[in-house]
């Protein structure tokens, strides 16, 4: 193989993507042996950070690559497909029934949760062929996912809200077709500065800022399901008008 053809291993946004993957992976091991649902989300957040950064810092050295792009899937597949499902999998194995089913089948239900490992994997496979999603997003993005169910972990941990089994089980279905759903859901990528073109992208921020002001505990949440709504809203009305 000559040294033009040399597949680089150990470049700066590989380090970064694979810091992306350890955090998750931390994530899964704190979760799973000491049930610290909160350590587990500031992981998650952490890895959000490094799959942020290893983009940029590959376009800004000029380091892009075809290996880079499977690495990076192959990391968001445990941070944002398999740790968000082991949360809500030991969350709903301490969590109660509401209609009292019998244990024997809320024992095996709880595999159920782990569909949304599956679907952000569909989810990840689709983005990386699908050049329709260079703009803006088809689906909820698996960070967006992962981040919204982590912090409902975090509520529900905190005694904030109350997840029964059954909730969970809902909860973790939709969020699975989200992922896959054919919505198309804006992205913060700014054309220029200025407020033409950007009208939803400024209020998205503006109402951001406002909702971890007013209620910082559901922020998280509450920023991810108005980001949900709007895209929803955006892609009905532009379909309507279509």
């Amino acid at each position: 193989m000559s040294n033009d053809m040399k597949i680089r291993l150990f470049t700066l946004p590989n380090m970064l993507t694979l810091a992306n993957l350890l955090s998750g992976c931390a994530a899964i091991i704190f979760t799973l042996e000491y049930h610290a649902y909160e350590t587990a989300f500031w992981l998650i957040i952490a890895a959000a950070v490094f799959d942020f950064f290893d983009g940029f810092v590959a376009r800004l050295l000029n380091q892009q690559s075809p290996l880079g792009v499977q690495l990076d899937s192959l990391a968001d597949d445990v941070t944002f497909g398999l740790a968000p499902a082991v949360v809500m999998y030991d969350i709903y194995v301490h969590s109660t029934s509401y209609y009292g089913l019998g244990p024997e089948v809320m024992e095996w239900l709880k595999y159920v949760v782990l569909i949304i490992a599956a679907f952000s994997v569909l989810r990840l496979a689709k983005f990386n062929i699908d050049t329709t999603q260079s703009t803006e997003f088809e689906g909820l993005p698996t960070p967006a996912n992962a981040l919204m169910l982590m912090s409902l972990a975090v509520l529900a941990d905190a005694g904030k809200v109350v997840l029964y089994q059954e909730c969970i089980l809902v909860i973790a279905i939709v969020a699975s077709l989200l992922l896959i759903s054919p919505i198309r859901m804006f992205a913060l990528k700014f054309k220029g500065f200025g407020l033409k073109g950007n009208e939803l992208r400024y209020g998205f921020i503006v109402a951001a800022l406002a909702l971890i002001i007013l209620v910082p505990a559901y922020s998280v949440l509450a920023i991810i399901v108005l980001y949900i709504a709007l895209s929803t809203l955006r892609w009905l009305f532009t379909r309507r008008r279509a």
